[in-house]
């Protein structure tokens, strides 16, 4: 569990102090991918927590999500729609649902180490 969560943070530490700036055509584009990722991210760590992760399904979900809402956002670019809200409501979703899970399991086990 504690693996990705240091990747996560190694990640966001790297990104702070890079000097790279994304241009802003590409902005939404970015959004997705870090909305991507972190789904990917919590959904490990809920699977770690649940004793089924599996590293082929975590990187082969990470990214056939990211390319997805990649896709998706495209397609709403070229068609003037933006589809890609699609992706941010499923990502979203997701990405709540797997931290209420996760703050759950830590509790549990906060409980049951107090006892």
């Amino acid at each position: 569990m504690i693996v990705p969560l240091l990747g996560l943070l190694l990640g966001i530490l790297l990104g702070l102090l890079s000097p790279l700036t994304i241009p802003i055509q590409y902005s939404t584009y970015m959004s997705i991918a870090i909305l991507a990722a972190l789904d990917s991210v919590f959904g490990g760590v809920r699977s770690s927590l649940e004793n089924t992760f599996d590293v082929e399904i975590f990187i082969s979900g990470f990214f056939a999500n990211a390319v997805l809402a990649a896709i998706l956002t495209y397609i709403g670019d070229q068609l003037g729609v933006p589809i890609y809200y699609a992706a941010i409501f499923a990502f979203g979703v997701r990405l709540f649902q797997n931290f209420a899970i996760i703050r759950r399991y830590i509790l549990a086990k906060i409980k049951r180490n107090r006892k």
